[in-house]
């Protein structure tokens, strides 16, 4: 679903062939009192985060007439600062990297490690940016299916890998949009076929990159271990980070990758000159600088995730009670038998509250948001399931 008005391109522009008929992504950004459609932490940053960020950016606007350090080495640094202390795991510098968000990274990787000729694997349902990336880059996109209850089938993606023999394995961790966790048992599992698999088109003994996309990985249950500790002993893994999620930056785009040296210089090949701004930089290691503010509603929000999928679980839709996909993030996928997916979610926009049509047939994602917001979307929804289920 676009937030455009009208994507027709003209007939006169030469648009890529492959393009014709597609449409900008992106979730709808409308004006309404609930919005829990893009997965966002609902919380404005403290306004002594604030302040710092306006500090930073005032001591650095005397020169902006000069590029920015296009390496962001400080930046760099306060990432491995941070992923020290919230996955235990030391990096180098070099082993770390920025972009605008990890919709770059992931483009990024795309353009280092895909493109004509290579092909790209992934388990569905998933992020849905993923096969745009794989179209941008010319690289073939396939799927397997995952099971029933959304995790990895791991024997069956691993045969898949040796039939397919990609540059890239895509994996998310916990996934968007059925917040499944990826136990690092499977992730290793799946590490050891890439580590046998020849990739299709290339020398041999070049085996596949596996990445895990880990944007929401902060609101996995406590204790949960992060892919990222297994990149010492697998130099062909990269796990994608963000800020927009759990640590309340969603407007400032700021992802990151933690990877091997010789992953990170690949990416630094693709990626645009100085394409993080000196703006973004400031702001970003200011809120660094207050990381306990930043991320000081994740435990409240993973309360509420759990509060709210246990009230989902108590509806019924025709007779039927509602599935809920077991969540280790800051949404919640639900329904599993909706036949009317679109009617309930245009009648809960009809009461100003914005979710989002994704996933399978007969399902629909929901963000945690405040107390007050998830309030009224559970008033919304049990109206809105009793006017469709009467039609």
């Amino acid at each position: 679903m676009s937030d455009s008005s009208s994507n027709a391109i003209p007939q006169y522009l030469p648009l890529r062939n492959d393009l014709a008929g597609e449409e900008p992504y992106g979730a709808p950004q409308l004006d309404v009192p609930v919005c829990l459609n893009v997965n966002e932490n609902p919380y404005e940053p403290a306004p002594e985060v604030v302040e710092a960020i306006a500090r930073r950016v005032r001591e650095i606007a005397t020169g902006l007439n000069r590029y920015p350090d296009r390496e962001h080495i400080e930046l760099r640094k306060a990432f491995a600062a941070y992923l020290e202390r919230e996955a235990g795991v030391h990096f180098e510098v070099e082993q770390l990297w920025g972009a605008n968000g990890s919709n770059e990274i992931m483009l990024q990787l795309f353009q280092a490690f895909g493109g004509p000729g290579r092909s790209a694997l992934s388990c569905d349902p998933s992020y849905s940016m993923y096969p745009e990336y794989a179209r941008d880059t010319f690289t073939q996109w396939h799927t397997i299916p995952r099971d029933d209850d959304f995790t990895v089938n791991v024997e069956r993606t691993a045969q898949a890998i040796r039939e397919v023999k990609p540059s890239m394995v895509v994996l998310t961790s916990p996934n968007n949009p059925t917040g499944t966790p990826l136990p690092l048992e499977d992730i290793e599992a799946l590490l050891e076929v890439c580590n046998e698999v020849d990739v299709e088109g290339a020398l041999t003994g070049v085996h596949p990159v596996m990445i895990v996309d880990e944007a929401y990985a902060e609101f996995r249950d406590p204790g949960t271990p992060s892919a990222l500790s297994l990149i010492e002993r697998h130099p062909n893994l990269a796990v994608s980070r963000t800020m927009s999620k759990a640590f309340a930056f969603a407007g400032a785009r700021v992802g990151y990758l933690a990877a091997s040296k010789g992953i990170i210089d690949a990416v630094r090949i693709v990626r645009l000159p100085y394409h993080l701004s000196a703006l973004t930089q400031a702001a970003a290691l200011a809120a660094f600088e207050h990381t306990d503010e930043q991320l000081s509603q994740v435990d409240h929000l993973r309360d509420l995730r759990e509060h709210s999928a246990r009230w989902l679980a108590k509806q019924t839709y025709k007779g039927k009670p509602l599935q809920v996909a077991p969540s280790q993030s800051n949404f919640i996928l639900f329904g599993g038998h909706f036949d009317k997916r679109e009617r309930i979610f245009d009648e809960l926009l009809k009461r100003g509250v914005l979710i989002r049509v994704v996933g399978p047939q007969g399902w629909l994602r929901v963000c945690v948001g405040t107390d007050a917001e998830m309030e009224q979307f559970h008033k919304a929804l049990t109206e809105v399931l009793r006017i469709v289920e009467a039609e």
